[in-house]
């Protein structure tokens, strides 16, 4: 299932840094940790986007200037989900950086049906390789034409949905038909402006930074529905717990796609139709401009 959280801004003008996934992975796994409940301590089989609303870029970051912004939280456990917005509801004041927020009500995303081929665009960085410490290997440029590219991503998708157990071995055994086919069209043209789609991001692991190549640009996913599904709720790659490969599907409409949602709590109702106000766009788009690109 997909949530969007959406918080009213107190301060506008306040500012993200242009790319504040792990501000967030902090802040979500502040509230994970707080609501006492250990298996769900290191529980990674959730994504989300980052912080959606109008902006202005300036040299600091992102400028905010919208009343309301908004966070899409993805999880095919919905018990996970009601827990971690609990938490969020519990916290009526949050600091984000520079941004001071405070959560107002919930959507739920209608699911839609996917087919063993999809076209996807990223909404958050895409991350094929997984760094150790001290080792630069996570900033390899892997174009994103190549069998690797793909390989990778088949890779550890494979792994992730193995290690979940939510599928048997004649299951994975099926899946063996996983190609990724970016839109090499899409690419060129952003070469040609000189445009970047592959940046280097920090990404912090057990209080270690790393620095990893992200990608942000639309492709065509060819795999079983169940891969599809997978990818679509618990993300594509590495660090997707921590706001890496959010995807979402290309050309999608998004007036109809959300429902009001209440989580499964007595007497709590996160949700407030007279203040609903028109959904962001969340589809991927340009962050960092001054961040190294191969």
């Amino acid at each position: 299932m997909r949530i969007r959280l959406i918080f009213s801004l107190k301060n506008k003008g306040a500012y993200l840094p242009f790319h504040h996934q792990y501000i967030l992975a902090q802040f979500l796994k502040g509230l994970i940790v707080k609501g006492g409940r250990e298996e769900f301590f290191n529980y990674n089989y959730f994504n989300f986007s980052g912080l959606k609303g109008q902006t202005k870029v300036s040299r600091s970051g992102l400028h905010y200037y919208s009343s309301l912004v908004t966070l899409v939280l993805s999880s095919p456990n919905e018990e996970f989900i009601d827990y971690l917005l609990e938490q969020v509801f519990a916290t009526p004041k949050i600091e984000l950086g520079n941004l001071v927020i405070s959560p107002e009500y919930t959507e739920q995303e209608t699911e839609p049906e996917l087919e063993t081929s999809n076209k996807f665009v990223c909404i958050s960085p895409l991350v094929l390789l997984t760094p150790s410490f001290n080792d630069e290997s996570g900033k390899r440029f892997i174009n994103p034409d190549s069998d690797e590219f793909s390989d990778l991503l088949y890779e550890s998708t494979l792994t992730r949905m193995e290690r979940s157990g939510w599928y048997s071995q004649e299951q994975m055994e099926s899946f063996y038909k996983f190609q990724v086919v970016p839109d090499m069209n899409y690419v060129n043209k952003l070469r040609e402006q000189q445009k970047k789609f592959a940046r280097i991001y920090s990404v912090y692991d057990m209080d270690v930074k790393y620095e990893v190549r992200g990608y942000t640009l639309p492709f065509t996913l060819y795999a079983a529905p169940e891969v599809q599904d997978f990818v679509f709720k618990c993300g594509l790659g590495a660090f997707t717990h921590k706001g890496f490969g959010m995807l979402d599907l290309a050309n999608h409409g998004q007036a109809q796609r959300t429902e009001p949602y209440k989580f499964k709590r007595e007497g709590f109702i996160p949700y407030k139709p007279h203040e609903r106000q028109k959904p962001q766009e969340l589809e991927g788009g340009e962050e960092n401009p001054r961040t190294e690109e191969a």
